[in-house]
């Protein structure tokens, strides 16, 4: 896509808030003018995530380079079900967890939508072993889960989940999201609560409790409304924030302040 159809910046929040999930080696483009444009709307920190070992090894990079980058690092299910969790592979997530520029371990988790049914046992087999080096490291799990709702739920009761567990792009109920709050895991929301069809999606949003609730973008997916189908960066969070406070019927400013502490605490800082 072109620069031209980049969205508009949009209003600056009143309290900074982290992004607390993008891929900004997808978006290509400056680094620091994405931070820069990030920063100008209230946006003071972005999670980078890998998805394989060469982006996690950059996204590592990146935070070690850019105070306001954060790290997350994992093989993602998709990765997975092709495979692509090797003893090799998962030791060297591993070997990066240690790093004290990485924050998290993810995305990892299941994704029942784009992998078939040969792919769900190695999807699984991959998602225990991040379990185990997020106990290990102490860092936090950031879960995809994609069509796989219950089995992602079963996989942590049987593996036991880490100290802290987070939900990117909670695509669940509110059901589900009290099931996930009262184990005290974090529901990441993204531009999906701003989709006209995601009754549901607001649903779970209205009722995620204030000291559990994170935001991200995604970016360069999921666009959020009214720019659905352009692409997406972390200058663009203030207008899911915007709509997360009018499902909660919520205080900007409220709402702003505890999801900065929120991501502080799950991100261990």
């Amino acid at each position: 896509m072109s620069n031209a159809e980049k969205p508009p910046a949009p209003e600056p929040l009143p309290v900074p808030v982290a992004d607390s999930h993008c891929h900004l080696d997808i978006m290509g483009g400056d680094v620091a003018g994405q931070l820069a444009a990030a920063r100008a709307v209230g946006i003071d920190t972005v999670v980078q995530v890998g998805i394989d070992v060469p982006s996690s090894q950059l996204s590592a990079a990146l935070a070690a380079e850019h105070a306001a980058v954060w790290a997350a690092v994992a093989l993602h299910p998709n990765e997975a079900g092709r495979g692509a969790a090797t003893d090799e592979a998962l030791a060297e997530i591993a070997l990066l967890a240690r790093l004290p520029a990485v924050k998290a371990i993810g995305e990892t988790g299941l994704d029942h939508f784009r992998t078939g049914p040969d792919g769900h046992r190695l999807q699984e087999e991959s998602f225990r072993a991040h379990i185990q080096i997020a106990k290990d490291s102490g860092k936090a799990l950031v879960i995809h889960d994609r069509d796989a709702h219950a089995d992602v739920l079963r996989v942590l009761v049987e593996e036991g989940a880490p100290a802290t567990v987070v939900f990117h792009c909670y695509s669940g109920d509110a059901a589900m999201a009290r099931t996930c709050a009262d184990a005290g895991y974090y529901l990441s929301f993204a531009g999906p609560v701003t989709f006209k069809p995601n009754d549901q999606l607001r649903a779970a949003a209205a009722m995620c409790p204030a000291d559990r609730l994170l935001v991200e973008t995604d970016a360069p997916f999921l666009t959020p409304m009214p720019f659905r189908g352009r692409p997406n960066a972390p200058y663009l969070v203030p207008l899911t924030v915007r709509a997360l406070a009018a499902v909660r019927d919520q205080d900007l400013d409220e709402l702003c302040g505890a999801i900065a502490a929120n991501t502080r605490r799950a991100f261990a800082l």
